[in-house]
């Protein structure tokens, strides 16, 4: 398990120390909500694309 003196190892720093952090509840939603927002984006993005059309029209 582990101890208090292996904690040393987990310093964050920059915007995974605020925002991102996984030991903290605020982290853990925000990773969450980051996840579901690259998610609705790849949706977005495939659902309002154009599509191709063909060149020649076939009779």
């Amino acid at each position: 398990m582990a101890s208090p003196e292996s904690d040393g190892q987990f310093q964050f720093t920059g915007i995974k120390k605020k925002y991102l952090n996984p030991y903290t509840l605020t982290g853990r939603m925000n990773c969450v909500l980051a996840i579901y927002g690259g998610i609705a984006l790849l949706v977005l993005y495939f659902k309002l694309r154009p599509l191709k059309t063909p060149a020649v029209k076939a009779t």
